[in-house]
């Protein structure tokens, strides 16, 4: 049964096709998930892998052009990660990103495919659709025909009825014979095996990240301004920098900052040191060095990358200006680990 609902600001649930449903989307993390004491956790990225259920499912991002990576894992199940960044005409990129959870047996026990930050609202939901129909198809025969046709009968129905923009955020439910679907055009698509799931979700970033107690004091002496506790974002106005993480507690999950780059005669101008005095701190010892190296090394050549250095994901997003022989202006955006998965 196909349901549409509105969750509306005065009114609550209603039922745009006479059915009645839930009233609103599964929530984001699922109820409990992260409730739990570590579990064998494992932090360390490695490659994805290219057999079982997980191979499946990311050889089409694969091939789309996508990096996709198992980022963490424990005794219960194991998390993928998948990320392509898409340029405008105005050359911003606009990242988008997949998650799935796969229990111990390698079954898909839930998947996400978040909405994108586009210039149009159809072009947001066609990337979802697009990410998400080939991926599931290659485990799900017949998922990615029903994704594609219940999101583009959302679309036309969304398009059609503009007072849903002022006070209402809806969304649309379905389920097959494999899983639980539910699409909004803030969270994206979430899928939900309906014979497969796991009880603990990995929660581990302790291989590569520290604390940000431990951290901030060192953002500070670089010229960040920072509220920490409670904000999780610091900025830098001298340099147009930022520094935000996602958490699990007082531990660093993920990080992302944008740091510039000025060659001149081949020597950089502006050195990591001016914003990051004693180096990368919110990294642990065992990674620090191997990412910085990676780090400088697109800072010279002004180019991106995306990839695993020593257990680690890292992500380079270069923006190039001026480039005449040696000379070089670039502005990286750069983000380290992957937040947890429905975070």
């Amino acid at each position: 049964m196909l349901v549409i609902a509105l969750m509306t600001v005065f009114l609550g649930p209603l039922a745009l096709t006479g059915c009645t449903g839930s009233g609103e989307p599964p929530p984001l993390p699922p109820a409990g998930v992260y409730e739990h004491g570590a579990a064998g956790e494992n932090s360390r990225a490695e490659p994805a892998p290219v057999g079982g259920t997980a191979g499946a499912l990311t050889r089409p991002l694969g091939e789309a052009g996508w990096f996709c990576a198992q980022v963490r894992a424990n005794a219960d199940g194991r998390a993928m990660w998948c990320r392509i960044g898409h340029r405008d005409e105005t050359d911003t990129l606009h990242p988008q990103v997949a998650h799935f959870l796969l229990d111990r047996e390698d079954r898909l026990a839930w998947a996400w495919f978040p909405a994108t930050q586009v210039n149009h609202e159809r072009d947001q939901g066609d990337r979802v659709a697009a990410a998400a129909a080939p991926t599931l198809t290659a485990i799900w025969p017949g998922a990615g025909d029903r994704i594609r046709r219940e999101m583009d009968d959302f679309n036309r129905d969304f398009e059609a009825r503009p007072r849903w923009r002022d006070v209402d955020i809806p969304w649309i439910g379905w389920r097959d014979a494999h899983a639980d679907y539910s699409y909004d055009r803030h969270s994206g698509l979430v899928v939900s095996a309906r014979d497969t799931s796991v009880r603990r979700w990995p929660f581990g970033s302790e291989h590569y990240a520290t604390t940000m107690s431990s951290a901030v004091d060192d953002l500070l002496a670089g010229g960040y301004d920072c509220f920490y506790p409670p904000q999780q974002s610091c900025t830098r106005s001298q340099s147009n920098g930022y520094f935000r993480v996602s958490l699990r507690g007082d531990q660093i999950v993920s990080a992302q900052f944008g740091i510039g780059s000025l060659i001149e005669s081949g020597r950089q101008r502006h050195l990591l040191s001016e914003e990051f005095p004693h180096g990368l701190t919110f990294l642990t010892e065992a990674v620090r060095r191997p990412v910085t190296d990676r780090i400088e090394q697109s800072r010279r050549s002004g180019t991106g990358f995306a990839g695993i250095v020593a257990g680690t994901i890292v992500i380079i997003d270069a923006r190039r200006g001026r480039v005449e022989g040696d000379d070089l202006v670039a502005y990286l955006d750069i983000q380290i680990g992957v937040p947890l998965a429905a975070t």
